[in-house]
């Protein structure tokens, strides 16, 4: 037998997990068709990526002891966009004169 843990963050702050104990040589999609989280969040397996410890891998991939199966789920923003935006607000934001208190000499 082999025990994995399957996560999936259907939103930011939330995880659904899942312990399981597959037969020895159960792969990655066996994985996650018997968590049954792919159904509970209407996912399809086809379409989705999927990884071991925070390493995206081949359905087909052989699970060992203890490993980690997560579900990832697409970028809503382009991280280079995201820090673009991040990097906008920062400038438009006034700087506050005299921050300190006293007044400059």
């Amino acid at each position: 037998m082999v025990r994995v843990e399957v996560l999936y963050c259907p939103a930011p702050g939330q995880v659904d997990a899942l312990a399981l104990d597959l037969p020895a040589g159960a792969t990655l999609a066996d994985a996650l068709a018997a968590s049954g989280l792919l159904a509970r969040h209407g996912l399809a397996l086809g379409e989705l990526k999927a990884g071991i410890w925070s390493r995206v891998k081949a359905h087909d991939t052989a699970l060992r002891d203890n490993d980690r199966v997560e579900i990832y789920r697409p970028l809503s923003v382009d991280p280079k966009e995201a820090r673009r935006l991040r990097y906008k607000g920062q400038r438009a934001e006034p700087k506050a004169a005299g921050a300190s208190g006293s007044p400059k000499r």
